[in-house]
């Protein structure tokens, strides 16, 4: 059994130091072997400039929120996975770092931007990356006694399955999702994602309204949640304040895709007859590199 927290915070926008303990305290309140922050949790969201975007990402694995949660991560023998601002060189980009107890894992970087994301931040390449989270228990002998393995999508992500199914086929048994929900819809979607896939899903979000740059407000909805690969909520939080959820899991019945005793969820896919997903639409743009 797994033990996956999620993190519900209320960031204020540029307040690094403040937001990045306030997120800490929370997860020292309640033990987990995985805990799944927001998307951008320590900066805030809505930026207004790319100066702006600059002087508040940080490099990756060296700046100071990734030293501070990999200390958290090797002092409570945890996993992390937590949405930043990267700073590459001359680019931006939206991602979430996946951190394990012995340090810094690897990183992923947001495929699908979402409104100004567009504006401020460079799309991410790829999808499908999968990590082995070990769980250690309480006793203190530092010797793993279960794994998970996780992919991770943030945010608008969710809009795209093609997102999901990528980490599935490549052995997600969760999928951790850093998000800054304002649309209303992803909470019941996550569900989906998870029949559609037989797996778990741990989606952190935030709360609270920035109004920035003369910008309409933006409100978050919160409701941060933790399904099973029936699409079962097993933990959801309330859609204002500050919350943390921790469930067990296990991740074997997310790897059992049978659906009855004639259907076998990866069995029955048809590859061949979708072949049109990998075909470019009509008028796409392409991503530079």
């Amino acid at each position: 059994m797994i033990r996956v927290g999620v993190v519900q915070t209320s960031p204020r926008f540029g307040r690094v130091a403040a937001n990045l303990a306030r997120a800490l305290r929370l997860m020292a309140t309640k033990p987990a072997d995985l805990y799944v922050l927001p998307e951008l949790f320590a900066t805030g969201y809505q930026f207004s400039s790319r100066a702006e975007v600059a002087r508040l990402a940080e490099p990756v694995p060296t700046g100071r929120t990734c030293r501070q949660l990999i200390a958290f991560a090797r002092r409570h023998r945890c996993a992390i996975v937590a949405g930043l601002p990267e700073r590459a060189g001359r680019r931006c980009y939206n991602s979430a770092v996946v951190i394990g107890p012995d340090g810094y894992l690897g990183c992923y970087r947001k495929l699908h931007l979402f409104g100004e994301e567009t504006c401020w931040f460079a799309p991410g390449r790829k999808a499908g990356a999968v990590w082995t989270i070990g769980a250690f228990g309480s006793g203190g002998s530092g010797k793993a006694t279960g794994s998970v393995k996780i992919g991770v999508m943030i945010c608008f992500d969710w809009f795209f399955p093609e997102t999901a199914r990528s980490l599935a086929l490549e052995g997600a048994d969760l999928i951790c999702h850093p998000a800054n929900l304002v649309l209303p819809y992803c909470p019941e979607a996550m569900r989906t994602r998870s029949i559609e896939n037989r797996l778990f899903t741990a989606t952190a979000d935030r709360v609270g309204t920035e109004a920035r740059g003369g910008r309409a407000p933006l409100t978050y909805i919160g409701r941060s949640q933790i399904t099973d690969p029936r699409g079962r909520l097993l933990f959801r939080a309330p859609a204002k304040g500050e919350a943390i959820g921790v469930v067990r899991i296990d991740p074997r019945q997310a790897r059992d895709k049978r659906l009855n005793s004639y259907n076998d969820l990866w069995e029955a896919r048809r590859p061949r007859a979708y072949r049109g997903l990998t075909v470019r639409c009509k008028g796409e743009r392409r991503i530079k590199d």
